[in-house]
């Protein structure tokens, strides 16, 4: 009998070690099943690269990789991405300003991308070939939805093409959204019930308007028009996707004044007012969102507790600008005292606010003692990775890799807004920290 007991204690220890070996690996993630949102997208950098970014909410998202695909020649404007019966992933895009071509490329992980080809469109006089968008039907037809001119881009009318064969090689020809003219561009479709509701920009006024049909070439009757939403204008390449709770989401690219909007939808009538998209308002441009359920490892955010006053880091104030300052202050429950860790490799981690998706950084590079903490777009910068050393009683110091400095609360202040600055480690409280999952 004690021998069958310390089997049993021994397995169960071991079992906890691993569980433990796990975590630690991987702080801050936990294994599930859960929805996954991948973004492809241009930049207001360039017209020639796409990133890929990804997110667990649909709300924050965090680049995969960038540039992810450069096409061997022409454009990639307008990327929109689809998962395939193949089990690749595809974008199709926008080859040039102007022209009879879109392209194609794929991926099996998201990561690396391949040119797979380009598809002329047989249509006389075709001067312009813009915002290809993938549409796949309820009978499970590809479709693509593009915007084609053969006036010199005077007018615009949306059409449909399908594909003749699963390898996405050959393709109908153009046949028009009816009711979509005479000059709409940037149609994203949404299937509920029986019927289409086509999301489009009015060329000639800006807005984003709704149409809605019965059958997917229509005849298409507009049932939102001019500022019917509370948006404005200047507005396009709107893009939906519908969350866990069955809320729907529309993204759209504020290409005037460089920003990108978020707006929510119970029923594709009433709309929330519009919230700049975190971390990719003014880089991201005419994006698409692909949502998948996975199994995988979603993040899970905590609070930051400072061991000397028992204040949390906060970006000051709740900006989700580039440069805030990151200072302590007392629990709140905002979204902007919230953190989670992402790994960048080689036992260090970004550290992102949920509200910003930005990181925590040490301002300018800095390698002086008493240099700010501020949050700022993650990238690959070591002033961006921190590890984490373990300390007594439970907590840790975070120490970034480009200066091997310890985070710590500037003058061991217990004030609120005190700021966080980057400090020579020692045995202060003030650079102890204590990760609490919200």
């Amino acid at each position: 009998m004690f021998h069958r007991r310390w089997h049993i204690w021994h397995a169960a220890v071991l079992a906890a070690l691993l569980l433990a070996t796990l975590a630690a690996a991987r702080p801050g993630l936990a294994q599930s099943t859960i929805s996954r949102y991948t973004m492809t997208a241009f930049t207001n950098s360039s017209e020639s690269n796409m990133y890929v970014y990804e997110s667990f909410d649909a709300t924050g998202y965090t680049l995969l990789r960038g540039p992810a695909f450069t096409p061997p020649s022409g454009l990639i404007r307008d990327p929109s991405i689809m998962k395939h019966t193949d089990g690749r992933y595809y974008v199709t895009y926008t080859t040039n300003w102007t022209g009879n071509t879109i392209g194609f490329a794929y991926s099996t992980d998201r990561l690396n991308w391949t040119f797979y080809r380009n598809h002329t469109l047989p249509v006389a006089n075709l001067n312009n070939t813009w915002a290809p968008e993938w549409y796949i039907d309820s009978d499970g037809s590809v479709n693509i939805i593009v915007s084609l001119s053969t006036n010199g881009g005077s007018t615009f009318q949306p059409h449909k093409i399908t594909a003749q064969n699963s390898a996405l090689t050959a393709w109908s020809n153009p046949t028009p959204l009816s009711g979509l003219s005479p000059n709409y561009i940037d149609t994203f479709l949404v299937k509920i019930g029986g019927t289409y509701h086509a999301f489009v920009k009015n060329e000639t006024t800006k807005y984003i308007e709704r149409a809605t049909a019965s059958s997917l070439t229509g005849p298409y009757t507009f049932v939102g028009t001019g500022n019917w939403a509370g948006w404005g204008n200047a507005l396009e390449g709107p893009a939906l996707v519908q969350l866990d709770n069955g809320t729907w989401r529309i993204y759209f690219d504020a290409y005037t004044t460089a920003r990108y909007y978020y707006s929510d939808s119970s029923n594709l009538q009433s709309w929330t007012a519009k919230t700049d998209l975190p971390g990719l308002s003014g880089f991201a441009r005419h994006l698409t969102v692909l949502k998948e359920r996975v199994t995988g490892t979603a993040p899970v955010y905590e609070n930051l507790v400072a061991r000397h006053s028992g204040k949390l880091a906060d970006v000051s104030n709740g900006s989700t600008a580039g440069g805030a300052q990151v200072i302590q202050w007392p629990s709140n429950n905002g979204t902007n005292q919230h953190w989670r860790f992402q790994d960048a490799g080689g036992g260090y981690y970004r550290i992102i606010n949920r509200k910003s998706n930005l990181c925590l950084d040490v301002n300018g590079v800095s390698t002086a003692d008493g240099a700010t903490i501020i949050q700022w777009t993650c990238g690959s910068g070591t002033n961006q990775q921190w590890r984490i050393a373990t300390v007594s009683g439970g907590y840790i110091q975070l120490i970034v890799r480009h200066s091997n400095k310890c985070l710590d609360v500037n003058g061991s202040s217990t004030a609120d807004g005190a700021t966080l600055i980057q400090r020579t480690c020692g045995s202060g409280t003030s650079q102890q920290w204590q990760r609490r999952t919200i």
